[in-house]
């Protein structure tokens, strides 16, 4: 599977492992900052995976944790050893939401509601071209070309892999109403949102306008689900300057039950294709 090899969720694991260690022993991360001469922020970082962890790093707070038993100790060495490792997207240079696509790049499914823009597994090259330079005026046009790619590299986990992502989408109305790029450009991106609506492990729901007020207003997040058992899910909530991941359980629960409104909802299966391709022909005109 693909975490035998993703540096994020080794990284992931091991923060884990780390916190239990922690919490084995009493000890705030405060408390284990201070023996460290570190900030406790980086104990945070280290706990929660979003920070590259050394040997050097792991020996330090197993001493701090008096973990005795060598193999333990060896095992976690092994695992920092293996999270440095670059996945795919590190080729492509410095990606300000790597974590993310590091999870993404490992989990089995994945709930997504948008409420202004066709999410970015889901999107053809130009609108995803035509979003990006529209989002980030200033951004140079290297970059821009940057970002589509690794956005077509993501969209293998839904259209090539043997066993693919299983994606479920609520949109908003106004994700097809807003025109990105011109009305030609909206037109294919829609149609192939209904072509790739018929994938078995795709499904897409439509919230329309008339629906009034719903539980999605307050914005744009995702839920991660892993193979694994021991990697709890991710509630991700994409922000301007940096990125928001929620992964304890209540706050996973909120959002899971908040999405489960939006799906009930939502126009079913078969009313969102057409009304996704209504308004394709709409853009036709």
């Amino acid at each position: 599977m693909a975490s035998n090899v993703n540096p994020t969720v080794r990284r992931r694991r091991l923060g884990q492992e780390l916190r239990r260690l922690r919490e084995l022993k009493g000890m705030t991360a405060e408390e284990v900052a201070e023996r460290l001469l570190v900030s406790q922020s980086k104990i945070s970082r280290l706990e929660n995976g979003r920070r590259s962890i050394s040997q050097r790093d792991v020996r330090d707070l197993c001493g701090v944790y008096e973990v005795e038993d060598h193999r333990i100790v060896d095992s976690l060495m092994q695992m920092a050893k293996d999270s440095r490792q670059q996945g795919w997207w590190h080729s492509f240079g410095d990606i300000p939401y790597s974590v993310y696509i590091g999870l993404e790049t490992d989990a089995a499914s994945l709930r997504v509601y948008d409420p202004q823009v066709v999410p970015g597994l889901l999107q053809t090259k130009q609108y995803a071209e035509a979003l990006i330079a529209g989002a980030l005026p200033e951004t140079a046009q290297a970059e821009i070309e940057k970002r589509v790619q690794v956005r077509m590299r993501r969209q293998e986990r839904i259209s090539t892999e043997e066993n693919p992502l299983r994606l479920w989408t609520v949109l908003d109305e106004a994700a097809l109403r807003r025109v990105v790029g011109n009305r030609s450009l909206m037109r294919d991106q829609l149609e192939q949102l209904v072509e790739q609506s018929q994938l078995p492990h795709v499904t897409v729901q439509v919230i329309p306008f008339d629906m009034g007020a719903h539980p999605g207003l307050n914005g744009q997040y995702a839920i991660l689900e892993f193979p694994d058992a021991a990697d709890s899910s991710v509630v991700y909530i994409e922000g301007v300057t940096s990125d928001l991941y929620l992964e304890k359980a209540n706050d996973v629960q909120k959002y899971s039950v908040m999405y489960e409104h939006l799906r009930a909802q939502a126009l079913n299966v078969e009313q969102s294709r057409q009304f996704i391709a209504d308004i394709a022909k709409d853009y036709a005109r």
